[in-house]
């Protein structure tokens, strides 16, 4: 067995481990299962019983920060490789039950300012996972993607908005339009095939040991945090105003795990969101309590940042028989409490800037 002392394991509950034993000796394959989703997706496969393969560059962090996630104390097989790299995957691929990919270069900003990577890990990358899924006949691909799909929605003027998974889709940004692509591309190859498919569009995934990299403008919980941890003021572009439905990486997690075994989700493109929206300003007041003297500041709103919405859960309760289990005060308080007794997760970078 895995050892999981110290590695955050979803908390998937007794009912949904009990539909994950379907996955019991099953070999799956997870790409990008190096990163925050995805070895909370491996701990839980492992923990169903399946014999897990991660393909991964581990590139997206640093070591200091790729050590929190515990992967290499999970017991699954580890393969340092691109997706691009068509010979890797096949070798991989062969004889896999199920696929889920989930690599890609996934900051807003960061495929704002280099395209051309985005394009190559996002476009070329995908096309190459899903040839090779469809060549190996596994049973099930699931397809991570994003609300970045959505843009600003039908009518920014009408604030928040409730995002469903058959309204127009207008996407604002590189990573959101390869993204985007890939979904489509899915349904292309994947369609027609022995190999069903599940799309899951998540939300705004949080929750320890996300730590944010520098130059993005994602990930809130865990950029307002440090910046108030270091003493450097809470910066909301644009005012804050946006609104994320933010999900707690753990119930991302048990969604994934859950679309590899659900039958009805074959075939489907499904939200994983809590249908909760929550402004960036309000995250940043349920984090303030936490750092006496902490401030914020309004800074422009940067290129491609959505004003946001939040996830029609319908589909997600009928088709995966699952909600979310962590509303967003507890687990801002359970971040907040991971990076007290975590103080080495604070980048170098953001120290430096704080001094």
């Amino acid at each position: 067995m895995p050892d999981t002392s110290n590695v955050p394991v979803a908390r998937a509950g007794a009912e949904v481990a009990a539909r994950l034993a379907a996955l019991s000796g099953a070999r799956v394959v997870v790409t990008g299962g190096g990163g925050l989703v995805g070895s909370r997706l491996v701990a839980l496969l492992r923990a169903a019983g399946a014999d897990v393969t991660v393909l991964d560059r581990m590139d997206a962090y640093p070591g200091t920060t790729r050590s929190l996630f515990g992967l290499e104390r999970l017991g699954a097989r580890v393969v340092v490789g691109d997706v691009c790299d068509r010979a890797v995957v096949r070798n991989l691929f062969a004889g896999a039950d199920r696929v889920v990919h989930a690599a890609a270069y996934a900051d807003v900003a960061a495929c704002t300012r280099r395209p051309d990577i985005a394009f190559r890990a996002n476009v070329q990358g995908t096309q190459v996972v899903l040839e090779e899924t469809a060549r190996a006949g596994a049973g099930r691909l699931v397809l991570a993607s994003s609300a970045a799909v959505y843009g600003d929605g039908e009518d920014a003027a009408r604030g928040p908005q409730e995002f469903r998974e058959d309204q127009p889709l207008v996407p604002l940004s590189v990573y959101a339009n390869s993204k985007l692509w890939g979904e489509h591309q899915t349904r292309l190859i994947l369609g027609g095939s022995d190999t069903e498919y599940t799309v899951l569009r998540y939300f705004s995934v949080y929750g320890d040991p996300q730590v944010p990299k520098p130059g993005s403008h994602s990930w809130m919980v865990a950029w307002l945090s440090m910046q108030a941890r270091v003493g450097r003021p809470m910066r909301l572009n644009g005012g804050g105003v946006q609104v994320r439905d933010l999900v707690h990486v753990e119930d991302v997690a048990a969604a994934t795990a859950l679309a590899l075994v659900e039958e009805e989700a074959a075939g489907r493109t499904i939200n994983v969101g809590t249908g909760v929206p929550t402004s960036v300003r309000e995250v940043a007041e349920l984090i303030a309590p936490h750092f006496p003297g902490s401030r914020c500041i309004t800074t422009p709103r940067p290129e491609g940042d959505p004003l946001g919405g939040y996830a029609a859960t319908a589909r997600c309760r009928a088709l995966l028989r699952w909600t979310p289990a962590i509303a967003v005060r507890e687990g801002v308080e359970r971040y907040v409490r991971w990076l007290a007794a975590t103080p080495q997760a604070v980048p170098d970078w953001l120290t430096e800037q704080a001094a």
